[in-house]
């Protein structure tokens, strides 16, 4: 039974490079390039949500592709939770200089 106080958080959401078809859920413009569960994980802990990460899951349309998943606990709805996080991407890619 799923938990209806936790929100599933997957690094496709974010992916620039992805289709909405494909799982990018955020516009273009908030979404960044090949983002990372660990950045993910981080965009999480700035923003003080009480999160579970699951590292070995594979992304449903992807399943053999193992990138990691995050059980977030909501505050709003999930596109809410969806868009703060992305918005947090942002803000770490581009504290993070380009080598």
């Amino acid at each position: 039974m799923r938990k209806q106080d936790k929100a599933i958080i997957w690094p496709a959401y974010f992916d620039q490079t992805k289709t909405r078809k494909n799982g990018r859920r955020v516009p273009k413009s908030l979404a960044v390039q090949h983002p990372k569960i660990a950045e993910v994980t981080v965009a999480v802990e700035r923003l003080g949500l009480k999160h579970e990460l699951a590292s070995d899951a594979g992304y449903p349309k992807t399943p053999w592709i193992k990138t990691g998943m995050i059980l977030v606990e909501k505050k709003g709805s999930k596109e809410q939770v969806i868009r703060k996080i992305a918005n947090q991407l942002l803000k770490l890619r581009s504290e993070t200089p380009k080598q």
